[in-house]
């Protein structure tokens, strides 16, 4: 069975719309565009490592919107993310087929029981970068084996958020970390069961 993984870039307040740039995602009058930016200008040797490993190309799981970006962007900026090309790009869509798409190796799947059979499937991890909904769906079904968060210390109040109250509750258990010194928090999380609870006196 493949592992999926969701992974985020994220503020204190759980927004994840638009991390990258002002157009990326305007929906809902979004004004934050590309908050991420002024953090990587700063960025240090521990966090270059760090995000190596997660660009590291294997299998993605995308929603329609970010599908949509990627398919926009990456076909021409290949050497930005060596390996995009050949790894298969499983697509969330009820509206779109197999021969629907100029990229490389995308197959399009439309409903949570197809999902499920990708899993199955023997492959690489499966890596969902993005795609707000698509996250909230796979976590309402507990489908999530492991969460991959890149936290930057910004409050932005409104905008698409990873978590929803539909979230299936679970725990998780935090497997690597780093702190940068611009106080941007990596935090790696592997699915660890079921909530418990108790008294704490």
């Amino acid at each position: 069975m493949r592992k999926i993984i969701v992974q985020e870039f994220m503020t204190l307040d759980g927004v994840m719309q638009a991390p990258g740039g002002p157009e990326e995602d305007e929906s809902g009058q979004f004004a934050f565009g590309g908050w991420t930016a002024p953090y990587f200008q700063e960025a240090d040797e521990a966090a270059g490592e760090f995000m190596a490993e997660w660009m590291k190309s294997t299998d993605l799981l995308l929603g329609r919107k970010t599908y949509d970006i990627f398919a926009a962007y990456w076909p021409a900026h290949t050497e930005m993310w060596p390996g995009i090309q050949e790894v298969t790009k499983y697509v969330a869509s009820t509206t779109l087929t197999n021969n629907e798409s100029d990229w490389q190796n995308v197959e399009f799947f439309s409903d949570i029981e197809d999902l499920k059979r990708i899993k199955e499937t023997d492959g690489s991890d499966l890596k969902v970068h993005g795609s707000g909904n698509f996250a909230q769906t796979l976590l309402e079904h507990g489908l999530v084996d492991e969460l991959h968060l890149m936290i930057f210390p910004v409050v932005l109040g409104k905008g698409k958020r990873l978590f929803g109250e539909n979230s299936a509750p679970a725990a998780f258990t935090l497997v690597d970390s780093l702190v940068t010194p611009n106080g941007v928090i990596f935090a790696n999380y592997k699915y660890a069961g079921d909530v418990k609870t108790g008294d704490v006196s």
